[in-house]
């Protein structure tokens, strides 16, 4: 008899943790989305949240190369090709294109 109460336990744990996981959903659909910039994110907190575990929090470099002079070696259009389709080791599509360009612009700037 306990046998069959600890399957009964287990499945129904199971059961709840496979139709679990929460969130905001509104058609039993999980859905990956990703917030416009707006005046409140600045380039410098998009880059801190995406860019700075590789190319380091001032810029100066890390698992990435260093990005303090890159506005003097590329234009802010090639910053932003760069930044949407990856280059060598960086990985394409790490940012939407309206986040791509306010960080090109702003890294366009360091020359």
């Amino acid at each position: 008899m306990k046998l069959k109460w600890i399957a009964l336990l287990l499945g129904t744990s199971l059961l709840l943790a496979a139709c679990g996981g929460g969130g905001d959903e509104s058609n039993g659909t999980k859905e990956k989305t990703e917030e416009a910039p707006t005046e409140t994110s600045s380039a410098e907190d998009i880059f801190r949240q995406s860019c700075a575990s590789c190319h380091g929090q001032n810029l100066e470099g890390g698992a990435g190369p260093s990005l303090e002079k890159v506005g003097g070696k590329y234009s802010e259009e090639e910053i932003q090709d760069i930044i949407i389709n990856g280059r060598g080791s960086m990985p394409k599509g790490l940012l939407t294109e309206d986040k791509a360009a306010v960080v090109a612009k702003w890294l366009a700037e360091k020359k």
